[in-house]
């Protein structure tokens, strides 16, 4: 496991689908070229779902995913 410097962490934790990938979008979208996004969600959906929408679109980039004690955390950059 790789720990990456998180420019800011967003908590989702308690929300279901489709929340954490619309709130995921929306702080990603404040962010610089090459920050890094952690997110914390405890919905076990929001693995395949956040690994599906960093797929999709075009300007991010999915590091690392991990499930810590019922949290599923997800490093995500901003790549433009």
């Amino acid at each position: 496991m790789t720990e990456y410097e998180a420019t800011e962490t967003l908590d989702v934790k308690g929300q279901n689908c489709p929340m954490p990938v619309v709130k995921t979008k929306q702080s990603i979208d404040q962010l610089a070229e090459g920050d890094v996004l952690e997110v914390l969600a405890t919905d076990p959906g929001s693995m395949s779902d956040l690994n599906g929408w960093a797929d999709t679109t075009s300007g991010v980039e999915l590091l690392e995913q991990n499930e810590d004690s019922d949290v599923y955390k997800h490093y995500i950059r901003k790549t433009e």
